[in-house]
């Protein structure tokens, strides 16, 4: 999409207090606080809200309760980027700001960013909803927002053989491999793209226009 679209500038206003009927996307990117777990795998969503901001050019990265936010516009839309503070199976706990919303719901309002073993590296999937799969951040999100209906991104962090037996706890928790990461940072442009259709258009022209690989 074209770079005019985004609030290039700082969000007007700094920090002052919101209104709870303010109209907002927010996007979190799941993973572990500090850094021993920035590079490994179970923090891609992090890597993908850290590159967002960026890209978007929001403002700073602030506390807010128990994750960290950074809040900026992308063409008319307010959008709230979240990294969880509360290590993984926690994750839901920030959600309880916009829950609480009047007019904020998880179904148009929320995308969540998370990393899935079941898919290798240099793939992703868009979901409008469903199951934890037995990840613990969406099963605390889903706790949090008290059901299954809520866009996600599933970025691949599972194994290049399918065939091969990991320990998921021990694969997730170890380190991107050098071409594994650069295969990652491959895919920020198109998800990227694909996270800006999804603010002004929804989530169901974003599953049927990016199938899952990086766009040259």
């Amino acid at each position: 999409m074209l770079r005019f679209l985004f609030g290039r500038g700082r969000a007007a206003g700094g920090h002052a207090a919101e209104r709870d009927d303010e109209l907002m996307k927010v996007i979190v990117g799941l993973g572990n606080p500090g850094e021993e777990y920035t590079r490994t795998r179970h923090n891609v969503g992090w890597w993908v809200v850290d590159h967002l901001a960026d890209v978007w050019r929001f403002d700073g990265w602030r506390k807010d309760g128990q994750s960290r936010v950074a809040t900026g516009k992308v063409g008319n839309a307010k959008v709230r980027l979240v990294k969880p503070l509360t290590y993984m199976n926690l994750s839901g706990a920030v959600l309880r700001p916009y829950v609480r919303r009047p007019f904020w719901s998880p179904v148009t309002d929320l995308m969540i960013v998370v990393d899935d073993v079941a898919l290798p590296v240099g793939r992703f999937r868009f979901r409008a909803k469903g199951s934890a799969g037995g990840h613990n951040g969406l099963k605390s999100i889903e706790a949090a927002v008290g059901s299954q209906d809520y866009p996600r991104l599933r970025i691949g962090v599972g194994p290049d053989d399918p065939d091969r037996q990991v320990i998921i706890r021990d694969h997730v928790l170890d380190e991107f491999g050098k071409r594994e990461a650069t295969a990652v940072r491959a895919l920020l442009p198109t998800l990227t793209e694909a996270l800006e259709l999804w603010i002004t258009s929804g989530i169901v022209p974003v599953m049927n226009r990016y199938p899952g690989t990086a766009q040259s």
